[in-house]
C-alpha cells in the first residue's frame, strides 16, 4: 500500500477531522497539504483557504490520492501521528516490538515480523479500541511509510 492510495480511500468526512487536526498540531504541514492542493487544481493558495473546511479539505484529501502526490501524503500521515497520536503510534510500535524514541523509529528500515505475530499485533491493536477510527487509519499509515515493505501487512490489511 502506498500513501496516496490511504487517501483516495478516505472518506470526506475523515479526511476533515484529520486535516483539521494537523491544522491545530502542525500548521506548517497543513500548508503543505493544502499548498499541494491549490497546486493540483491551479488555483492560488489563498483561494484555497477561502473555501469551507470540508470543501478544502476535499481538495486536499484528492490532490494527496495521486501517485505523484505519494511523498508529501506519506508525510502528512506521519505527522498526523507523531504530532496528534503519538500515545496510538507507540503503542503500535510496541506491539510490534519496534525500538522507537517517541513514535520515530530508530532504525531504518524496520524488519518484517513473522506473520502470525503480525496478524495477532493487529488484532490486539484493534480490538483495544473498536470505535477509534484511527486504529485501522494507523495499521494502513504504517503499512504506506517507505521505511516499511512489509508485503505480509498489506496482505493483512486488504484480508
Amino acid at each position: 500500500m502506498k500513501a496516496y492510495q490511504v487517501f483516495a480511500r478516505m472518506s470526506p468526512e475523515r479526511a476533515t477531522e484529520l486535516l483539521e487536526q494537523i491544522r491545530e498540531s502542525t500548521p506548517g504541514a497543513y500548508t503543505q497539504a493544502v499548498a499541494a492542493a491549490s497546486a493540483v487544481m491551479k488555483a492560488r493558495p489563498r483561494f484555497v483557504m477561502k473555501l469551507a473546511p470540508q470543501r478544502r479539505a476535499q481538495m486536499v484529501r484528492r490532490a494527496l490520492a495521486r501517485v505523484a502526490a505519494t511523498g508529501l501524503a506519506e508525510e502528512i500521515l506521519a505527522t498526523y501521528f507523531l504530532e496528534s497520536r503519538l500515545e496510538l503510534l507507540t503503542e503500535w510500535l510496541d506491539l510490534l516490538e519496534i525500538e522507537h524514541e517517541e513514535g520515530s523509529l530508530k532504525e531504518e528500515r524496520p524488519a518484517c515480523p513473522p506473520e502470525a505475530t503480525l496478524a495477532k499485533a493487529i488484532d490486539t491493536f484493534r480490538a483495544a479500541g473498536p470505535d477509534d477510527a484511527d486504529r485501522g487509519l494507523l495499521i494502513e499509515a504504517f503499512a504506506a511509510q517507505s521505511a516499511v515493505d512489509w508485503p505480509a501487512l498489506d496482505g493483512l490489511i486488504e484480508a
